[in-house]
């Protein structure tokens, strides 16, 4: 039983489909199998513009595993595996590699060189080689579709509220706290910074977080998520600063649950302009917290 998908946020559309998956597999005493790539083809092929990441891979496979998928099998998706002719793929990796007996995939579905491969194809061969091909049924929140897409368009304007409700959780980002700069320490705010993962992050500005570390008590925090403009504006930067803590976190893998959007990301004129606004941003998240119980 087997489902082919970037399933970028495991969000609640993507868990009904694993469900029903995961349902039929238990009827038939089959494991379950989700096919994903890395990276993701619009990434491989550069088209612009390029998504967002919901979730990077170290994220997404306990996700799925969560969902019901017993075995995820990830594709490296490069010149060599999209350029495969159709019927290669079906005949490698459905019939001989995994045997398939069901496949569930999107009817839009496309595959092989140049996307020649569709829905259609896969049911014609799938009659031939003995396995069944079932469409993916759209999931709905008030009237649009749930899809990454409109997880991303609430991120994007930080409606953490509705991005929890289309994702079934949270949104988290997650990711192993690297050496940076020290400018926070030297300015009173020491952070730590998590090495994103991802080329465009889906989200920016300032957070009330709740961080988790594996062992470790969940602390509060505030968190910059962004290309701090003031400074460089080069590369995507995760910065959380830990309520009452000096606990050196670096090299430790964190994540961070946001709760709370407290502004957006903007250039300030100085460092003191910039210490006075985390200062700020501190009092306004310790009185949101107190006040969220």
């Amino acid at each position: 039983m087997a489902t082919i998908g970037n399933f970028d946020g495991v969000h609640t559309g993507h868990r009904q489909v694993l469900a029903g998956l995961r349902a039929r597999a238990d009827a038939l005493a089959l494991p379950t199998l989700a096919m994903i790539f890395e990276p993701l083809p619009r990434e491989f092929f550069g088209v612009e513009p390029v998504p967002a990441r919901l979730t990077i891979l170290r994220e997404k496979l306990p996700l799925l595993a969560s969902a019901g998928v017993d075995r995820t099998l990830v594709c490296r998706f490069n010149h060599a595996f999209s350029s495969q002719p159709p019927e290669a793929f079906i005949r490698h990796w459905l019939v001989e590699g995994l045997a398939v007996r069901h496949l569930v995939v999107g009817d839009d579905f496309r595959f092989g060189a140049r996307a020649a491969g569709d829905f259609a194809m896969l049911q014609t061969a799938g009659e031939r080689h003995g396995f069944d091909v079932e469409s993916t049924r759209t999931f709905s929140t008030g009237d649009a579709r749930v899809s990454s897409t409109r997880v991303r368009e609430a991120l994007a304007t930080g409606d953490l509220a509705q991005a929890e409700l289309l994702l079934g959780r949270p949104y988290t980002v997650s990711g192993r706290v690297m050496r940076g700069d020290a400018l926070g320490r030297t300015i009173g705010f020491p952070t730590a910074n998590l090495k994103p993962g991802r080329a465009v992050l889906p989200l920016s500005g300032v957070f009330i977080v709740a961080v988790h570390e594996a062992g470790q008590p969940v602390r509060d925090g505030v968190c910059n998520v962004g290309y701090r403009p003031t400074v460089d504006g080069a590369a995507p930067r995760i910065e959380v600063h830990v309520l009452d803590t000096d606990r050196d976190y670096y090299g430790h893998h964190l994540t961070l649950q946001l709760k709370h959007r407290l502004r957006p990301e903007r250039r300030f004129d100085s460092f003191d302009a910039l210490k006075q606004a985390i200062a700020t941003d501190e009092s306004a998240a310790r009185q949101w917290l107190q006040a969220a119980g």
